[in-house]
């Protein structure tokens, strides 16, 4: 148990941290979050849910059961035990369920409903315990950011998925993977810098859902389907 958990640290300090003597590091890194890191952190947590929902709470919620990040109020609850182990569990789950071609677009559709709310959620969840105001914009901001990523995940899947290698779907799959864990490092680490990296991110997002915007009136058309219980509709 004490090798696990010493490996679950050097994992954490990796990805919350930059090195160098953790409670130094995490003093002075995210010890006293100022109105920017706390946006920067609904910010990403608000967008990363939109990809990795399962991912952002067990990083976040394990970072603050190891003591590297002093989760706001709001969050407290993601380092409780069992939900870290709940977390965990789906964590497993759907690494592997997102890298098989078709599985990957109805886990898609299937968590449609769920990682928006749970976005907003999230961000909310950093400032709500303090100010129902802030927390409210938060929820707002982090439910679209979870929106415009889930949106773009779903339709770059759905034109992946016309190939019919499933190699593709596994690169796709982990450079989510990393993209998630590294802007979560950002947003703790260098707030300012994330947020023009997620900016960036934004932008290319939309210019992405542009150019694949058959693919993604077919991914609408399969949820409406799916939700409704009716018959999906033969692409032309």
């Amino acid at each position: 148990m004490d090798m696990i958990l010493q490996y679950l640290q050097q994992i954490m300090q990796g990805i919350f941290s930059s090195g160098g003597d953790v409670a130094g590091t995490v003093g002075k890194v995210v010890g006293k979050l100022d109105t920017t890191a706390l946006a920067a952190l609904a910010a990403a947590l608000g967008w990363a849910a939109g990809i990795r929902l399962y991912l952002v709470v067990f990083l976040t919620g394990l970072a603050g059961f190891m003591g590297f990040i002093p989760l706001p109020s709001g969050l407290s609850v993601l380092q409780h035990p069992a939900m870290l182990m709940g977390s965990g569990f789906m964590v497993f789950v759907e690494f592997f369920a997102d890298k098989i071609p078709g599985l990957d677009s109805l886990w898609d559709m299937v968590h449609t409903v769920i990682r928006v709310p749970a976005g907003a959620a999230l961000a909310g969840g950093v400032f709500g315990a303090d100010s129902a105001t802030m927390g409210t914009v938060a929820a707002l901001l982090g439910g679209t950011l979870a929106a415009t990523s889930h949106a773009t995940k779903a339709t770059t899947r759905a034109a992946v998925n016309t190939s019919p290698e499933p190699f593709s779907n596994i690169a796709v799959s982990l450079l989510e993977d990393g993209l998630v864990m590294f802007m979560l490092w950002l947003a703790t680490n260098h707030p300012v810098i994330f947020g023009i990296t997620l900016l960036i991110i934004l932008v290319l997002s939309v210019l992405l859902i542009i150019m694949l915007w058959k693919f993604l009136r077919m991914v609408i058309r399969k949820i409406s389907s799916f939700f409704s219980g009716s018959p999906q509709p033969t692409s032309a």
